[in-house]
């Protein structure tokens, strides 16, 4: 494996690189088992390293059996700053392979995810990161996001992209633990975590996807993030200030001012709210998240409710 500041991995056709899995948690043992049982039950044959690591709470044994000699549980309290950001880096910093993959405690691999990815990046090894696309499970049902094959630091300054979603990724330690860095942790309270690092990987090369959708998203419940909206407008504000290269597209920096604009008024910040949604009307005037943000503010729906709606078509905010 090359250093932390290459560029560049290869593996040979017959090698299949040890893996860790990250899985941050909070008092959610039933989908938590669910999650390790999806990665250590992987049908690849290199070693696969599950890390539990428990934020703002104590660790817990997980009633997962471990079966091969090629498959280890691990779990660990969050060592570092409290929320997602420090959770996951806490993982990151324990595993003990090259490749480290992420997935949410809510979330499921399917079968062949890994062996599919790594296939895919031995023959795009300049990729920094490989992902799959998505099944979004909601209140009305199924939802597959296939995931696009090639996604460019534009193309997330333009979207979020939600089809390559965090669960999915694999990235080398080494540009974790270099080009690219670890997660922020000042990012006021992780929130955009996963977005605000997949800029900073895309920076280095176009992110790659195997299309098919290789993990199930669970939205059928209910979200840390739901109805917090300051944390929201905080973490979202951060992250448009973070990247300049917003300033050089209207449209992407109107979809986080129109989210920002969104969440003010979800929290009765009308004034805020206001100007949050002005300014994103000035550049994107079809930026519908303002107008969303404009009618909460005026009290003519509530932000629940049309979260609650798009969510069930499987869209995010």
């Amino acid at each position: 494996m090359s250093g932390p500041g290459s560029a560049t991995a290869t593996w040979a056709l017959a090698d299949w690189p040890g893996v860790s899995v990250v899985i941050p948690t909070r008092d959610r043992p039933e989908l938590l088992a669910r999650a390790v049982r999806g990665v250590l039950e992987q049908e690849y044959p290199g070693d696969i390293e599950c890390i539990v690591v428990f934020d703002r709470s104590e660790p817990q044994d997980v009633p997962v059996p471990v079966t091969g000699p090629h498959r280890t549980l691990r779990v660990t309290g969050n060592e570092r700053t409290p929320g997602l950001a420090g959770a996951r880096n806490t993982g990151i910093l324990l595993a003990a392979h090259e490749v480290v993959g992420h997935c949410d405690d809510d979330d499921v691999w399917l079968a062949g995810k890994l062996t599919r990815q790594l296939e895919l990046w031995r023959r795009s090894a300049d990729a920094p990161v490989v992902a799959t696309g998505v099944t979004i499970h909601s209140e009305t049902g199924e939802h597959r996001r296939p995931a696009p094959e090639r996604a460019s630091f534009a193309e997330f300054l333009e979207s979020r992209i939600m089809e390559i979603h965090s669960s999915t990724l694999l990235v080398r330690k080494a540009d974790l633990l270099g080009r690219i860095g670890l997660l922020d942790e000042e990012l006021p309270n992780s929130f955009g975590e996963d977005y605000d690092w997949l800029l900073r990987a895309a920076r280095h090369g176009d992110v790659v996807s195997v299309p098919e959708p290789l993990i199930a998203v669970n939205w059928s419940r209910p979200s840390f993030y739901m109805s917090k909206w300051k944390a929201m407008a905080d973490g979202l504000t951060y992250i448009l200030r973070k990247f300049p290269e917003f300033a050089g597209t209207r449209t992407g920096r109107a979809r986080l001012e129109g989210q920002i604009a969104f969440a003010h008024a979800a929290r009765g910040a009308r004034g805020q709210a206001v100007r949050w949604a002005v300014r994103t009307l000035r550049h994107d005037p079809r930026q519908l998240r303002a107008f969303g943000a404009l009618a909460v503010a005026a009290r003519l729906t509530s932000a629940d409710g049309l979260v609650r709606r798009v969510q069930a078509r499987g869209r995010g905010l």
